[in-house]
């Protein structure tokens, strides 16, 4: 014997998320690692000592991008900070170059997060940036920038 069961009517419906605020723009940071090497200014090789920028009070120094029309890449990003470092403008939340670091040059290696928390380190060259693998050998800065030797 069967019997019959009836079942409710089921209906299906794509519910629209209610419009929300709209999110922050993209964000890329920058940190620039001074390279400590002797005669460092004929490129970054992998075995350089790199000392990280820091600002006076001997925290890290990290330079903040907003994704825009001018800013739209990692390259960007690092040109921007680039600029920065050669006291040539401010990141977008004032910050300048400290005084006692010397200024950003073939050699060094500027550190890219962007957005989406991907992270590339590029090397400074003559004509714009190359990608290199995560620098290993950090050093402290011996002084300050300006007895570094480049």
């Amino acid at each position: 014997m069967t019997t019959a069961v009836t079942r409710p009517y089921t209906v299906s419906a794509r519910i629209k998320p209610a419009d929300t605020a709209p999110t922050a723009p993209g964000v890329y940071t920058a940190t620039v690692y001074v390279n400590t090497a002797p005669n460092s200014f004929n490129g970054y090789q992998h075995h350089h000592p790199l000392a990280e920028a820091t600002r006076p009070d001997g925290s890290p120094l990290r330079l903040v991008f907003h994704a825009s029309s001018r800013i739209t890449d990692h390259n960007a990003a690092a040109d921007a900070a680039y600029e920065v470092g050669n006291r040539q403008s401010a990141d977008d939340n004032g910050q300048t170059w400290p005084c006692d670091i010397r200024s950003v040059s073939v050699g060094d290696v500027i550190k890219v997060t962007g957005p989406d928390h991907w992270i590339i380190h590029l090397s400074v060259d003559r004509t714009g940036f190359s990608a290199v693998p995560e620098p290993t050998t950090l050093v402290g800065l011996p002084g300050t920038c300006a007895t570094s030797r480049h």
